[in-house]
């Protein structure tokens, strides 16, 4: 869809580029939305999981030897397969953790996780760790050093976005897959099922009215299970009936109806499930780590970097300022784009879209923004307190759309910048 005469929120037509995807979405007010999510057990999420064990084990162990935060480095990756996980990359910090400790904690991430069976066990698993010293060349960019600031990890754009959709300010299709993958895994963990197993995908798609969310016509959850309960063989039908009432709990009272479609396990069985059944690699999830789809993506993972990595904090950045955008009631929806150069401190661009629903000027809001929040990595890190060991918790259900934690965790989901920003206005 071309941009209407004057360009969303009164700019020049066409200056800046924006998101025609987007302005579909706004434009209509009747369709539907689809997202997914997958579970902690999901091969890529075991890797994802596992790399964030690093970079916490990093900040925990440094802080325990009184290593300054701001030195630690770590960026991390694991491939996850039949038995084998290897895991490779670059850090800086505390000597202590070595291979042997790298692949304990590991293990322990895999057990927590739940596998105990054949194909990928936490005590069988075959761990190799090929963990080595950063590059001098990334580290004299990063690092401060006289008058020069810390520059940033690398170059690249990143994204954050918030809307009214649900009370978490996210969009409802992924909050709503996200929290039937969740209900699950909580109902294994306590035992209120022994069928079901740590692998689960969800798809919701949601039905839009007026341009809100009002339903949901297809319901997609495919989860591991065992093969026999009681001595029977389980049926795609016998895994419907254990999955049904949690998924039932999850959704709005009223959106789930008899037109509403469901597939549970639609392809049968699925009783080998995570690295056996599907090699896992750190990073390959991150529409399921940020808003389904319904949101730009920059294409930097997460997970596994510690927050020099802009890709990381400056995509928690911009959630936060989003997000506070629409709970000061500047906007119903907020998209943030923030950029960097490797090396470079300040970002070198920000751009907000509020989709139509803008209740201030734009351009006065980016000024405002920016001075609101040093977007520097350092001001970053300072500002959301991100030197700490708070990011295994991120990996699996979302990074965003979660509660803001005593310890710092999930830091980026406060809305203290709202009275601030409504102040300017």
């Amino acid at each position: 869809m071309a941009p209407s005469a004057g360009g969303p929120q009164g700019r020049p037509a066409g200056q800046p580029p924006y998101f025609p995807h987007q302005e579909v979405l706004v434009a209509r007010s009747d369709y539907l939305f689809t997202s997914e999510s997958v579970s902690e057990g999901h091969p890529d999420k075991v890797c994802d999981r596992i790399s964030d064990e690093v970079v916490d084990a990093f900040f925990r162990e440094g802080a325990a030897q009184g290593i300054d935060p701001w030195q630690i480095r770590v960026a991390c990756e694991t491939l996850a397969t039949t038995n084998r996980v290897v895991i490779a990359g670059e850090t800086r910090g505390p000597k202590t953790l070595t291979p042997d400790y790298i692949a304990h904690i590991a293990r322990l991430a895999i057990r927590d996780i739940g596998y105990e069976q054949d194909g990928f066990h936490w005590e069988d698993a075959d761990i190799e760790v090929l963990l080595h010293p950063q590059s001098a060349d990334i580290a004299v960019g990063v690092d401060s050093a006289g008058n020069k600031d810390e520059g940033a990890g690398d170059q690249g754009i990143m994204f954050g976005y918030a809307c009214r959709e649900t009370p978490e300010l996210m969009p409802a299709p992924l909050h709503y897959a996200h929290n039937i993958l969740k209900r699950l895994s909580d109902a294994r963990r306590s035992g209120e099922t022994n069928v079901l197993g740590p692998d689960a995908k969800s798809q919701v798609t949601v039905r839009y009215a007026d341009g809100k969310p009002v339903g949901v016509t297809q319901i997609v959850v495919s989860t591991q299970h065992i093969e026999e309960h009681n001595k029977k063989t389980l049926t795609s039908h016998d895994i419907r009936s254990i999955v049904e009432p949690y998924v039932r709990e999850t959704l709005p009272q009223g959106w789930i109806d008899p037109q509403t479609v469901w597939h549970i396990n639609p392809t049968g069985k699925f009783v080998i499930g995570g690295p056996d059944g599907d090699t896992g690699l750190t990073g390959r999830k991150i529409i399921v780590d940020t808003y389904g789809g319904a949101a730009p993506h920059g294409g930097g993972a997460f997970s596994g970097k510690d927050p020099t990595k802009v890709d990381r904090s400056a995509a928690y950045a911009a959630r936060y300022l989003a997000k506070n955008v629409v709970a000061a009631g500047l906007a119903d929806r907020c998209t943030i784009q923030l950029s960097y150069a490797i090396g470079v401190a300040k970002p070198l661009s920000i751009y907000a879209d509020l989709h139509g629903t803008g209740q201030v000027d734009v351009a006065k809001l980016e000024k405002v923004l920016m001075e609101a929040m040093d977007l520097s990595p350092r001001g970053i890190r300072t500002h959301l307190d991100l030197n700490k060991p708070i990011y295994a918790r991120t990996a699996a259900y979302g990074h965003f759309g979660r509660k803001a934690e005593a310890d710092g965790g999930f830091s980026w989901e406060k809305t203290d910048l709202a009275d601030a920003l409504k102040s300017r206005f």
